[in-house]
Order: C-alpha cells, then sequence, then structure tokens
C-alpha cells in the first residue's frame, strides 16, 4: 500500500505482544485503520497519546522501527444496490471475480437503532421449514439462533431458508467457514437463480481467524441499506457465531486479558450483543431479522456463547437427530420463538396457535410412551397410536427437508390427527374440530 502525502507515518513501536503492537501517536480515532510493516491493523485501545493496534495477519517478524501508517478512517463499506448478488470478504473486496461495487462509503459497525425508532414486530417471516412456521414462527426484527452440534448439517438449513424465506434481500455473513462451505452457498445460489437477492461476506478457515470479528458488522452494514434506504425485510444469516467468539477470545488472550468463562473475554455479552441487536422492525416498512447459527461443543449448552446468546435473542431454534426417522428435525420440545404469538392466528390461519400446541402435546404424549417402553411397561392403545403419530410428525413437519407454506402444514398437521387420534382426544376448540378435521 502506497503512502499518500500528508499520511501519518511513525516508525517507533513501544510494545509488541502476538497480536497487538502499541505507539505513540495523536489524531488518531477509535477503530481507524493502519497499516504496520504492510499488514492491516486496527486501533483497540486509546489511553492519551498511546495507541494499540491489533494487528490482523499477527505481529511475526515485525520490528521495533516498522514504519505505521494511519489511514484516518475505520473500516468502510460501500453500500448500494451493486452489492446483490456479490460474494465479498471480511473488508468488503469483491472475492467473485467481479468489479467493485460503487455507492455509498459507510462505516461499519455503527450504533444499532434507537429503540424510539422501532415499531412492535408484527410481519411473518416465512421459511419454508415446518419445524420452524408452525412451531417457532419467526416474526420480522426478530433475533434467532439456531443452536447445532458441529456435524449437523446448520449450513445447509441456513442455505434452505436462504432460498425459501419470505425476504427481499438475504445477508449472509459466514465465519471460518471451510472452502467447500463457501463453494456449496455460491453453488446452491447460483443454481436456484436467487444470486439477485443474496449479498454475502466470507471469511474461510484459510484466512486469518481475526477477520472474523469483521463479518457480523460488514453484513448488517448491507441490511441497514437495504431496510432503512429501500425499506426492504432483510433477513440476515450468520454462521457460525461460535467460530466469532473463538476469534474474540484469540484476540483477547493475545491482548493478555484475564479471560472469563470458557476462555471467553468479559466483553463476550456485549459483543454478542451490540450484533444481534441490530434486528429491528422499522415504521417505514423495512425489518432486519437475523438468524444465527451457534455451534455447541458437545452438546454443552450451558458454555459462555450459547448461555449468554440466550440472554439476548428471542428464542433459540434446536436441531437434533432423530433416531426414529434419521433425520435431522427442529427439536418441539428445546426450541422457542418468544415472539410467534404476534404472528400465530394472525398473519396465519386462525387454526394455527390450537393445532400448534395439540400436536406438541400428543408429541410429548408419545415421548412418555417411550419411556414406558424402555423400561419394560406395557402400552395402552393410546400410547401406541402416540408413537405412530410422533414418527410421522417427525418425518412429515419437523424434519428439515420438509418446504410447505404454512396453510398446507396446518392441513397435515390436521390430517396426521385424524389419522391417529378420536376428535375428543386431541383437546382443540370443537369449532375449529367441526371447520377443519380431515373428513
Amino acid at each position: 500500500m502506497a503512502t499518500k502525502a500528508f499520511q501519518r507515518v511513525y516508525t517507533k513501536i513501544s510494545q509488541i505482544t502476538k497480536a497487538t503492537c502499541t505507539l505513540k501517536a495523536t489524531g488518531v480515532g477509535a477503530d481507524e485503520l493502519a497499516v504496520v510493516d504492510g499488514r492491516l491493523a486496527q486501533v483497540v485501545k486509546i489511553a492519551r497519546d498511546e495507541v494499540t493496534l491489533q494487528v490482523f495477519e499477527g505481529t511475526g517478524g515485525i520490528p521495533t522501527d516498522a514504519e505505521v501508517v494511519f489511514t484516518g478512517k475505520a473500516p468502510t463499506l460501500k453500500v448500494g444496490d451493486q452489492l446483490a448478488g456479490r460474494f465479498f470478504d471480511a473488508y468488503g473486496h469483491p472475492i467473485d471475480g467481479g468489479p467493485d461495487p460503487e455507492g455509498k462509503e459507510v462505516e461499519i459497525g455503527g450504533p444499532s437503532v434507537n429503540p424510539v425508532r422501532r415499531k412492535q414486530p408484527s410481519e411473518l417471516i416465512a421459511t419454508g421449514i415446518a419445524g420452524i412456521d408452525l412451531n417457532n414462527t419467526l416474526v420480522s426484527g426478530q433475533k434467532i439462533p439456531f443452536f447445532a452440534d458441529p456435524d449437523q448439517p446448520f449450513n445447509q438449513v441456513m442455505a434452505m431458508v436462504a432460498l425459501r424465506a419470505r425476504a427481499d434481500k438475504i445477508v449472509l455473513g459466514g465465519m471460518g467457514m471451510t472452502n467447500d462451505d463457501y463453494l456449496y452457498f455460491k453453488n446452491v445460489f447460483s443454481n436456484a437463480g436467487a444470486l439477485d437477492r443474496i449479498v454475502s461476506f466470507v471469511n474461510t478457515t484459510e484466512d486469518p481467524a481475526v477477520e472474523r470479528l469483521l463479518v457480523p458488522d460488514m453484513a448488517l452494514t448491507a441490511a441497514e441499506y437495504f431496510a432503512v434506504e429501500k425499506n426492504e425485510k432483510v433477513l440476515v444469516l450468520l454462521t457460525d457465531m461460535t467460530s466469532y467468539a473463538d476469534s474474540l477470545a484469540i484476540v483477547s488472550n493475545r491482548m493478555d486479558q484475564i479471560p472469563s468463562k470458557d476462555s471467553m473475554p468479559g466483553s463476550l455479552y456485549s459483543d454478542l450483543a451490540k450484533i444481534y441487536e441490530k434486528a429491528a422492525q422499522f415504521p417505514s416498512g423495512g425489518s432486519i431479522t437475523i438468524i444465527a447459527v451457534t455451534t455447541l461443543s458437545g452438546g454443552d449448552i450451558t458454555h459462555a456463547v450459547p448461555d449468554n446468546t440466550g440472554y439476548i435473542t428471542e428464542g433459540q431454534l434446536f436441531l437434533r437427530r432423530d433416531s426414529d426417522i434419521g433425520k435431522v428435525v427442529v427439536d418441539p420440545f428445546r426450541s422457542l420463538s418468544r415472539l410467534k404469538q404476534l404472528v400465530a392466528g394472525k398473519k396465519t390461519r386462525r387454526d394455527h396457535p390450537q393445532l400448534m400446541n395439540a400436536a406438541v402435546r400428543l408429541y410429548a404424549d408419545a415421548a412418555n410412551a417411550k419411556t414406558k417402553l424402555e423400561n419394560g411397561f406395557d402400552l395402552t392403545d393410546y400410547d401406541n397410536r402416540a408413537l405412530a403419530f410422533a414418527k410421522d410428525y417427525a418425518d412429515k413437519l419437523l424434519a428439515i427437508d420438509v418446504n410447505l407454506d404454512t396453510t398446507e402444514m396446518l392441513d397435515v398437521t390436521w390430517a396426521l390427527l385424524a389419522k391417529y387420534f378420536k376428535p375428543e382426544e386431541v383437546n382443540i376448540k370443537k369449532e375449529l374440530v367441526d371447520e377443519y378435521w380431515t373428513k
């Protein structure tokens, strides 16, 4: 990078750690970018005239008399309609062979929207995945994570949501993706002819881990352009937030900060909240909805990352492999959308809330029957019917490969109830049974 006239250049570094270097400098802003010995860095701390820079590629081999050039600005993204259909790296540079997009240059990582400018979420976000739309309906402006084990196909689920969701724009933020995952997303989007409404920011495992910290801010800056300037419904998909948190831990450890729970930095809650709180429904009609993957280590939901996430988000979607049908399902017992009552039965058919509750209750009866079976107790006729229903319910509605609209999901649920139970066994209002029970 060539030094431009009037740029501030320094050549006296006072301290170097594994990830940072410190020097005396003036007129430097928070989050400002700099180049240290040819490597990109960012201001992470200013104490009077002492400035600490985080070097993205690490500080190995940097001498104390290395040239430090401040760029005078924080990381930015050029926002505009040309972002649609493109793939970018963590700095907003194209990685798809296309030209640099034109547009208005905006600093990333700005503050989240003032609550006074937000509107109560009230629009349905349909994903086509029945385990979500039927039992855990999503609302525009919501923030919700997928909790999944690392070996589960969460990226395939994300791709499915991207293709099926009724949103004007999808923004994908990939952190620590394998090249296979990156190519998978690229091929799926291209083959489906959906590229024109998808913007992707990707950091792969081959890129420096610290660069992952820029990806959510890049994705949300693009989302804010389409939601605020264009009044569009934007769905932001972030995968994987555990990878993001691991990068936070790497930086804080290299800066010799004392770690908190599970080796995570003490600022983890604030770091995650800063991202998730960008979700909002705007009075003008635009909205930002965030669905993020949080991979679990050994299924541990008490780990600092999912634990903190649960305090910030409005529910969670829990993926698990169902041994009875051999498919990954959205677990109805451990999943929860705290905002579903804002749209279920209001933006969907009126039988939705009652039907959803009845089906999950019968699924719970099947779980009790399974426990009886495993403990050697005799099963009643009702138990056997509940077990058969649960298998069908998991296969035809909970499995992540099911693609139905909300009306079809309700019709399939009624058909399953009628197949295995009598109307008086399902505890649904008589007027709804009279109208919808499969004749």
